[in-house]
C-alpha cells in the first residue's frame, strides 16, 4: 500500500495489524491530551512495526505519519501469530528485527550522550544520511522534532543548523 507525506498508517491506541515499511521514512509520535506531539522515533525501510507487538498484539504506543512518501506491506495478524505458533523458528526472525532496532536505539543513545549540541546534530545527519543520502534530515525533520529527537531546544537545533552551514 501506498501512503502518502502527511498520511497516517495508524493512530495512538488503536489496534490493528503490523506493517513492514518497505521504502520510504514514518514518524511515530506521542500525542498528548493538548493535542502536541513528541517524537518518538523514526521508522526505516526494512523494519516492521509495531515493534512491541511482533510476538503479541497490543494497542499503538503512538501515531505512524509518512514523513516521505512511503510503501507498505500490511502484515495480517492472525496469520503472523498463527505462524509464530506453528514455526518456532520463526522466533529467530522477530529477534533478528528487535536486534536492529536495539543497535539502531543504541545509535540514538550515543547521539544524545555526545557533549555538544553540534556533535548530536552531526551525528544525526550522518545516521540520516545512511538511509536517506540525497536529503538533508532538516529538509525531512523540523528543528523542534530535531531537537526532540536529539535532546535539544529548538533555539539550539537552529543555532547550530546555522553554524554548520
Amino acid at each position: 500500500m501506498l501512503i502518502a507525506k502527511g498520511e497516517t498508517l495508524f493512530r495512538q491506541g488503536e489496534e490493528g495489524p503490523l506493517y513492514k515499511l518497505e521504502k520510504g521514512l514514518l514518524k511515530v509520535v506521542r500525542v498528548h491530551e493538548d493535542g502536541s506531539q513528541f517524537l518518538l522515533n523514526l521508522i526505516v525501510p526494512g523494519e516492521v512495526i509495531p515493534h512491541h507487538s511482533l510476538t503479541s498484539q497490543k494497542e499503538y504506543n503512538g501515531t505512524a505519519i509518512a514523513l516521505l512518501p512511503c510503501e507498505v506491506t500490511l502484515i495480517n495478524p492472525n496469520q503472523w501469530y498463527q505462524s509464530l505458533e506453528e514455526d518456532p523458528l520463526k522466533y529467530k526472525e522477530v529477534a533478528l528485527l528487535l536486534e536492529t532496532k536495539l543497535r539502531m536505539m543504541q545509535q540514538r543513545i550515543n547521539q544524545l550522550s555526545t557533549l555538544t549540541p553540534e556533535g548530536k546534530i552531526i551525528k544525526l545527519q550522518k545516521w540520516f544520511a545512511l538511509y536517506f543520502p540525497e536529503i538533508a534530515v532538516e529538509k525531512v525533520l523540523t528543528q523542534e522534532e530535531i531537537g526532540q529527537f536529539v535532546g535539544l531546544r529548538r533555539e539550539t537545533v537552529n543555532r547550530v543548523l546555522k553554524k554548520l552551514r
